[in-house]
């Protein structure tokens, strides 16, 4: 059976969750970054289940704090981690030569600011050839509007917006699959 080409695959995704610090979250309007929050943590639920890989990013920690506990503590000890100043995670010091080596030409962004940083970094992995997914119940500005007219802009150069749910049942492709059950717990 064939399958449309961006419709996601668990064994070519990669998980990309960016800048989702302390400080940062902090100035997030409320509702919006406890949804961010919640779905990203279902996400690496799901991803570390289906073996999808994580990397993560932190925008100037020493100002910005480490990224937030609740996700730290999701996250499986060997996950490549990146520290940056740039906007794009590409600025990362071998962020690049890290995805590469993952191997994975999907990538699904979740992460802070969405005008800024996921914007920049997303407009970027495109140009490299990537087919990028952004969750738009996962990402967060601290102005809606910012949000909004980035993920605009976002899908009309080529990004797919999508949902946490979606990826989840696109990872899955059938009810039958071994982890459907712990997966579809993750959407109570």
């Amino acid at each position: 059976m064939t399958t449309h080409p961006n419709l996601l695959n668990s064994h070519n995704s990669l998980l990309l969750i960016v800048d989702i610090q302390d400080k940062l979250t902090g100035a997030m309007p409320e509702g919006n970054a406890e949804d961010m929050l919640e779905n990203s943590t279902r996400l690496i639920e799901a991803a570390n289940l289906l073996n999808v890989p994580i990397i993560i990013t932190e925008q100037y920690p020493k100002g910005l704090g480490a990224t937030v506990a609740s996700l730290r503590e999701k996250l499986k000890e060997n996950t490549a981690h990146f520290e940056k100043t740039g906007f794009s995670c590409l600025a990362a010091d071998n962020f690049s030569a890290t995805l590469e080596k993952k191997a994975r030409k999907q990538i699904i962004i979740v992460g802070q600011e969405t005008h800024v940083c996921i914007l920049q970094t997303a407009l970027e992995l495109m140009q490299q050839g990537y087919q990028v997914h952004i969750v738009e119940d996962a990402v967060c500005s601290r102005k809606a509007e910012n949000k909004f007219y980035a993920l605009q802009r976002l899908q009309a150069q080529g990004a797919t917006i999508s949902n946490f749910e979606s990826v989840l049942f696109e990872w899955l492709k059938t009810s039958q699959h071994e982890h459907f059950p712990a997966i579809a717990a993750l959407l109570r």
